[in-house]
């Protein structure tokens, strides 16, 4: 419309947590008068669940869908009229508008392929006798709220395994793993709490190993038993030196097994998506090929944990997910421009212009405190070990075996 020269919707910010107030306005710059109804605002959040499946041998598309926000507004005109349509005036006009949040627990942002959970404003101007101009506004929703400081995720949890490497009837030598996790929920860029004492009496070489684990389940309502989905993605790895025959080594991962920003657990929230995070451990046997592993659920956090007491608190802030996890490697096409040039983007690039990604909440951390793992062998000085972002799938369960809470 020619009369329309700036149509725009700005939030007083990009994200929000549950129980705020989001407030707004609508811009508007017009070159003439014309008649408006109104103008409607709508808030809503939604979660899109959608992929496609194979029946009687013909593939099809499956949806479904949970609404968690739904709110209207007419910030000017009124919703119903008496016969006369008000005019809006030419020039540049500001219309407020607000919406209170509700407290109760709202899931995270978040975008994958298979599921979708989306926060947005969307304006209507309702103009008589021609189509409606519509604007939309995505916004970032922090949630659900999970604080490291609750007395459930300070619990340390111990876990411990042996195995006797025997050959024949012979038997050779016993091969025991012990570890502790100071506690089992951290926030993005928090550094994982974790020691483990090797015992290796064998006579052979054996090594620790590490993976947190990111285990994401789509869930679609049809039928009895409904339809899903699973994904998994490998966070952190590390993979320890050699710890020689007739040796011990010990394990300290404090300010070095540092969690990627990436979207935090989400449990019994939204029920077409469930997230959580295992962090798994193991000795492996290089000749044997046996293993010595224990699993422990790690609760990624949107609160972290605070020193009581001190002065000294975390200093949080925001950023995109990283590109390994679900959550972080998909972008939506309708969030996409491709090769557009706006005054501030090379074209020269072919970098696409990405209009809107979900933000989590992040620890600053200090890199240059970090050090990585170290193990000690009573043979020797310490010697650095390996630790690797990891992004390629593999299956594996959820099992909590040998672990126990302290």
């Amino acid at each position: 419309m020619d009369y329309i020269r700036e149509f725009d919707i700005r939030l007083e910010k990009e994200m929000y947590y549950a129980g705020e107030t989001l407030v707004g306005h609508v811009i508007l710059d017009t070159v003439e008068n014309f008649k408006l109804k109104a103008i409607r605002v709508l808030l809503r959040g939604t979660a899109h669940a959608e992929w496609k499946v194979v029946v009687s041998g013909d593939r099809r598309t499956i949806k479904d869908d949970q609404v968690f926000l739904d709110s209207r507004s007419v910030i000017w005109g009124k919703e119903k009229l008496d016969g006369i349509v008000p005019i809006l005036t030419r020039g540049h006009h500001s219309f407020p508008f607000r919406f209170q949040l509700p407290e109760s627990s709202l899931p995270c942002s978040f975008e994958a392929r298979h599921c979708t959970v989306r926060y947005y404003v969307k304006v209507t101007l309702d103009i008589p006798y021609a189509s409606s101009p519509q604007g939309m506004k995505y916004f970032t929703i922090i949630g659900p709220h999970i604080d490291c400081m609750e007395e459930q995720y300070l619990k340390p949890m111990v876990g411990h395994d042996k195995r006797s490497i025997c050959c024949l009837c012979c038997k050779r030598g016993i091969v025991s793993l012990r570890s502790a996790l100071e506690r089992s929920a951290y926030c993005c860029g928090e550094s994982i709490r974790l020691k483990a004492d090797i015992d290796n009496q064998s006579e052979e070489v054996v090594r620790l190993k590490l993976k947190l684990v990111q285990y994401v389940e789509f869930f679609i309502d049809r039928g009895v038993l409904g339809i899903n989905k699973e994904a998994n993605h490998t966070v952190l790895e590390y993979r320890g030196d050699p710890i020689e025959p007739q040796t011990r080594s010990k394990f300290d991962s404090t300010n070095s097994l540092v969690v990627p920003v990436m979207p935090p657990t989400l449990i019994g929230i939204c029920r077409l998506l469930q997230i959580y995070y295992v962090l798994k451990v193991w000795v492996e046997l290089e000749k044997s090929g046996d293993e010595l592993h224990m699993n422990f659920p790690i609760t990624i956090a949107t609160c972290p944990f605070r020193i009581p007491n001190s002065k000294q608190q975390p200093q949080i802030e925001y950023d995109v997910s990283c590109d390994h996890v679900e959550g972080g490697l998909y972008i939506g096409p309708e969030f996409q421009l491709g090769q557009v040039y706006d005054g501030s983007f090379g074209i020269e690039d072919g970098n696409s212009v990405v209009l809107y990604r979900p933000v989590y909440v992040c620890v600053v951390h200090n890199r240059n405190d970090a050090t990585f793992p170290q193990e000690e062998q009573d043979t020797g000085p310490s010697t650095s070990s390996h630790l690797v972002p990891h992004s390629k799938n593999r299956k594996s369960s959820y099992d909590n075996d040998h672990v126990t809470r302290a």
